[in-house]
């Protein structure tokens, strides 16, 4: 795998992972909650985890080709955002509420591997991204270089939703108002997502 394919495939996957979507909203979430945003961020990463072991054993791709399993998991997916989504908007987050404090790290770290490792746009970012930039003909077997590139992957993952956590606590928490506001967006672009996951499935 030669450098200039590692530096293309990371100045592409940035820029998907900095494109905000549910994994932003539960790291802004977990920000508000104070000490949770480790567990949020570890939850998020160990899903993707979990999508490049099944990259790199090829049954990402077999899941991919079968529409009922695809259609399945897309409407599991939608509906734990549209859950999460509707949780948030009746509870927004309040910085040092009571409440969110009593949470424990495992739920929200089970939260979060819920997130991404139910997202389906995940599962297909690996079918249609990563084969982009690996070479057969290499050195290195397919597996590996898929277990790089998920790696890979799953370290942008954990700096950028990290650094969107403790933005979150360091700045909103000293804003009840504004936190209130931004756990309330959050919680609708969870439905949202979830809603065109839905829809684009049924159309489809």
């Amino acid at each position: 795998m030669e450098l200039s394919t590692v530096v293309a495939f990371l100045a592409v996957d940035l820029l998907l992972v900095l494109t905000p979507g549910a994994d932003w909203a539960y790291a802004i979430a977990a920000g508000l909650r104070g000490r949770f945003v480790l567990p949020a961020v570890a939850g998020l990463v160990a899903g993707y985890a979990g999508y490049t072991v099944l990259a790199v054993a090829g049954l990402v791709v077999v899941v991919a080709s079968s529409k009922g399993l695809l259609t399945a998991l897309t409407v599991a997916g939608a509906a734990y955002l549209v859950w999460l989504g509707f949780g948030v908007l009746a509870r927004p987050a309040s910085p040092g509420a009571a409440e969110e404090l009593a949470a424990s790290p495992g739920r929200v770290v089970l939260k979060g591997v819920g997130i991404s490792g139910l997202n389906p746009k995940a599962m297909l970012m690996f079918v249609s991204l990563f084969p982009q930039f690996i070479d057969p003909s290499a050195g290195w077997s397919v597996a590996a270089q898929t277990a790089v590139l998920g790696a890979l992957h799953m370290a942008l993952c954990g700096v950028v939703y990290l650094a969107v956590g403790v933005f979150a606590k360091a700045v909103l928490t000293t804003r009840p108002g504004v936190a209130r506001v931004v756990s309330r967006v959050s919680g609708a672009m969870m439905i949202g997502i979830g809603g065109v996951l839905l829809v684009e499935r049924m159309v489809g």
